[in-house]
Order: C-alpha cells, then sequence, then structure tokens
C-alpha cells in the first residue's frame, strides 16, 4: 500500500510538556482545555457535541475511525471542540453506512487533529495534574516549542467563561424530525400512538439525539435559545420545559437562572447535564469543578431508590455541590450518585414536577441504560397536563427519602 503523507503535529500542555506525532484533520494552531473520553466508539458524535467547546478531546482506545462517518451521527452541523487526539487513525473504515473518514470529516469541519502519540501517558498525566490548559499545532510553519509553551498558558481557561452563548441557536425553532431508517427486517416495533405534549427545549448546546428522544416520547418540540425569558415560554403555552446539556461553567452562564426559577414552579422540567446544574444553581446551590471531569460511555451511576447500577454515558468537567442544596433549604433529594467519586449524579424536587441528571441517558455514544428518563418525563407531564401533578421525587421514586 501507497505511505500516506502525514505532516508533523505537536500537542504542548501548559506546564511545558510536549507531545510530537502526525497531524491530521484540519490545518492550523488551536487552544483548548484538554480532557480524556474513554469511549470506545462513536467519535463522530464526539467531535460534533456542543459540550466540547473550547476542548481537546484525546480518545483513549487504541484505534479511532474504523467505521467512518456518515450523516445521521451527527449531534450538530458544526464542530465547536478545539481539537481531536488518538493513538491511531483509521483511513480506510469498514462500514455499511459510512459516507467518507475521519480525516476527511476533521477537515470539513475545521478540526486539527493529531495522531501517533503516547496517550496513555497523556491520559495519566491529566489524571495526575487534573486538566491542563493545551495547545495543539498541525500547521507545519507554526512548530515553535517555545511559542507554543507560551500560548498555552496564556490560553483561556473554562473557568468563568459563558461559553453556552456561542453554542446555542440565535432563534427559536420546531426540528424536521429525521428518522433514520435502519436495515429492512430490522426495524424496531412501532410504539403505540400517545398523546402529544408540547415541550419548550433550552438551547444551552443540544444534542440531535435529544431532540429525537424528546419527539420519540411523545413530544412536540420548540428550541430556544438560552437566554429566552420566562414569558416567551409562557407565550408558548407548553406541557413542559426541559434544559439541555452544553459545554463550559456553569455558573458562568448568564441570564438563565430567574427564568429557570420562574418556569419550574409552573411547568414540568426535566434538565440534563449543564441543564441539571444549572437547575442546581437555580435552586440556589453551587458547583465545583472537578479535577479532570466524567467523560466516556462507562460511568457508573447509582440509583439510590433501588441500589441498581447503570452504566452511564457522561461528558461534564463541573458537578453540582451537595452541601449547598442542603444549606439552601429547598426541598431536594439526590437521586444517583456516581460510584467513582460519590459525586451527584440526580436530582428531584419533592414538591415541584422537576427531577434532572448529570449523565446523558440519550447515550450518542454510550449505552442506553438510562433512556428511560426520557417516557419518565412525559409521564410526569402527561400528569400534570391532567390535572394531577407528580412531584420529580414521586416519579423518581424517592418520594419518602430524606433530604
Amino acid at each position: 500500500m501507497p505511505l500516506i503523507n502525514r505532516s508533523a503535529g505537536l500537542l504542548v500542555l501548559e506546564d511545558g510538556t510536549i507531545y510530537r506525532g502526525s497531524g491530521f484533520g484540519a490545518s492550523g494552531v488551536f487552544s483548548g482545555e484538554v480532557c480524556f473520553n474513554t469511549s470506545m466508539s462513536g467519535y463522530q458524535e464526539i467531535v460534533t457535541d456542543p459540550s466540547y467547546a473550547d476542548q481537546i478531546v484525546v480518545m483513549t482506545y487504541t484505534q479511532i475511525g474504523n467505521v467512518g462517518v456518515n450523516p445521521e451521527d451527527e449531534e450538530a452541523s458544526s464542530a465547536h471542540l478545539s481539537g481531536f487526539i488518538a493513538k491511531e487513525i483509521c483511513r480506510e473504515p469498514s462500514s455499511w453506512r459510512a459516507r467518507g473518514n475521519l480525516d476527511e470529516f476533521l477537515r470539513r469541519k475545521g478540526v486539527p487533529g493529531l495522531e501517533g502519540i503516547d496517550t496513555r501517558a497523556l491520559v495519566r498525566r491529566i489524571r495526575n495534574t487534573g486538566f491542563q490548559r493545551g495547545v495543539i499545532s498541525t500547521d507545519p510553519e507554526s512548530q515553535d516549542e517555545l511559542s507554543l509553551v507560551r500560548q498555552a498558558k496564556q490560553a483561556p481557561s473554562l473557568d468563568g467563561r459563558d461559553l453556552v452563548a456561542e453554542v446555542t441557536c440565535n432563534e427559536p425553532y420546531e426540528p424536521l424530525r429525521e428518522d433514520w431508517s435502519g436495515v429492512e427486517g430490522q426495524l424496531p416495533k412501532a410504539s403505540e400512538p400517545k398523546q402529544q405534549l408540547t415541550v419548550v427545549a433550552y438551547d444551552f448546546g443540544i444534542k440531535r439525539s435529544i431532540i429525537d428522544l424528546l419527539s420519540k416520547n411523545g413530544f412536540k418540540v420548540i428550541v430556544v435559545p438560552a437566554q429566552t425569558s420566562a414569558s416567551y415560554v409562557d407565550e408558548l403555552n407548553p406541557d413542559a420545559v426541559f434544559f439541555s446539556n452544553g459545554p463550559g461553567d456553569p455558573a458562568a452562564v448568564r441570564g438563565v437562572r430567574d427564568p429557570i426559577k420562574e418556569l419550574i414552579k409552573k411547568y414540568p422540567a426535566f434538565g440534563i447535564c449543564l441543564g441539571h446544574q444549572i437547575i442546581g444553581l437555580a435552586l440556589g446551590g453551587s458547583t465545583r469543578k472537578l479535577k479532570f471531569g466524567h467523560h466516556g460511555g462507562n460511568q457508573p451511576g447509582q440509583d439510590l431508590s433501588t441500589g441498581s447500577v447503570l452504566i452511564c454515558a457522561e461528558n461534564h468537567g463541573y458537578a453540582v455541590e451537595l452541601d449547598s442544596l442542603e444549606r439552601a433549604g429547598e426541598p431536594v433529594v439526590v437521586t444517583h450518585v456516581n460510584l467513582n467519586d460519590r459525586t451527584v449524579e440526580g436530582l428531584a424536587h419533592r414538591e415541584l414536577p422537576l427531577f434532572s441528571v448529570q449523565y446523558h441517558p440519550e447515550a450518542s455514544p454510550g449505552p442506553h441504560d438510562a433512556s428511560f428518563f426520557f417516557s419518565r418525563f412525559y409521564k410526569m407531564a402527561l400528569s400534570h397536563s391532567n390535572g394531577t401533578t407528580l412531584s420529580g421525587a414521586q416519579v423518581a421514586g424517592r418520594e419518602d427519602a430524606s433530604s
């Protein structure tokens, strides 16, 4: 086979550590916070997930790109991450669904890639030191190491930055539902018809798979920008409201806490990931940054009502502080915890129809252990529309738990 031309590439961390490899994807110099993802697949969903804005993502699995890329698996139309790193990428994918390879895909999306470095050593460094700012360079004209180290040290941290403002939609819209038709003879059974309810989904960096699952579970979805007022939502007369995933520091997101405070008193509400964190802030709690975050499709989340453990897809660098919620005096109960570090993974309100989860029940990528949360949300919204309001704690099976 002919040799593939590969340009030199560098990753430089703010502590001065330098990793040399081969560049692929787009050519350029980009800075961001370096994190690692432990998923074995789903790289296309990761690249197009707005939650990775201004981050350089390191994949821990050894070979990435084996099944290529296709239009159905994109979570957003553009990519917001600063770089993508793998031990080895596959340029000749093997999948009947493939419409191209990862190298070409990153070029189209304007994302630089780096392969051929010791990703295990890089991941160990991040685990030991915590998040670090870094610079990835795949531009042969910009390979001065000392200059790149200075650039890494001067790169902005995610802390205190409102990255949601960079990824949210500009105006409200109703997404078109585009179901993948699947393989003839292997299509899932059609679900029973449901009473359609309207949900207003706040776009903090929403994924298409979330919109799709809301739709499949009986909701007509109206997506609105992050700073939409509560009065505008009232005009839409929804049956429920939803707060999506998104990037960065939840405490830095402007103009969202007051509308959420108002809306959760009127409508059944559900939040995922950043939406979960912002709900915690709206209830008077606080958040903290984790050492290196949770990114991957194999995180253990325990349901405290049953003791069962879900294998969860997660992507976050911040967590809600349990003590802060207790000090705020809200009748909130913790429903789930991460078994690795006991961080809060789920919340439910004792009085209001409100619950949230830190992980991603829509997966994409990841296991589908937690997909039932969307039907749980529909059940809560339907009961409210029929005049029998269930609290978040009742729906979560934690109505008798102590706060």
